[in-house]
């Protein structure tokens, strides 16, 4: 009800603003993986609900599952991580084939059109340090990749202002309540989803037409 009625007011305000997206260059540095199989990219971009349904439009993304990284079990739930106390940051665990995108693709797709990583703990409508532009990196080489393509992109000047996204390491994922689950897809004609989220999915759609899938993978 909250982001419902915060979603109205920004709505009816000329002066409301949605990240907006950015072109950016593919990473200079994205090796293959030293393994076969799937992997796990664990991301957090604001409200788990848009990001979500960004990489659920990405081909090669197996699996998109929202849920909370950076605290502990015991306050891994909705309400618990709202009050922005516990360490948790609301994050997307996707699931991809490198064989058909790579993570430094991924990563290009999460910081041009997923979220704004110059916002310093919120998004768009959303406050609080649970908001935070972070990747949860599981091993070396998945943080060498990412902390690469953050170099190149500093240097570069791609965005207006500093990245502040933050490299943490993935002690544990866990998954939201199911009725987070596919949130963007089952209420698509939802205010929030129509302002802030449904713009990211178009963007998707225009600046990455290689990577576009137009039926999402689906969690449920």
């Amino acid at each position: 009800m909250k982001r419902l009625l915060l979603a109205l007011l920004l709505i009816a305000s000329p002066l409301a603003a949605r990240e907006r997206a950015v072109s950016l260059p593919p990473p200079a540095f994205d090796p293959p993986p030293a393994s076969r199989g799937e992997r796990q990219l664990v991301v957090a971009g604001g409200c788990f609900w848009g990001v979500q349904g960004v990489f659920q439009h990405v081909k090669g993304v197996t699996r998109a599952v929202s849920g909370y990284a950076g605290g502990a079990e015991r306050t891994a739930h909705y309400d618990q991580v709202s009050r922005g106390d516990t360490g948790h940051a609301e994050t997307v665990e996707i699931t991809y084939d490198p064989a058909v995108v790579t993570l430094g693709e991924l990563l290009r797709v999460f910081f041009s059109v997923a979220h704004d990583p110059t916002q310093m703990n919120r998004q768009g409508p959303d406050e609080g340090p649970q908001y935070r532009s972070a990747v949860f990196v599981t091993d070396p080489e998945q943080e060498k990749v990412a902390r690469a393509y953050l170099s190149q992109l500093a240097s570069a000047r791609s965005f207006g202002a500093p990245i502040v996204t933050r490299l943490e390491p993935l002690a544990r994922f866990y998954p939201a309540e199911p009725y987070h689950q596919d949130y963007l897809i089952a209420h698509p004609s939802a205010p929030y989803i129509v302002y802030n989220d449904l713009p990211k999915i178009e963007d998707l759609r225009r600046a990455f037409p290689e990577l576009w899938r137009s039926d999402p993978v689906r969690t449920k």
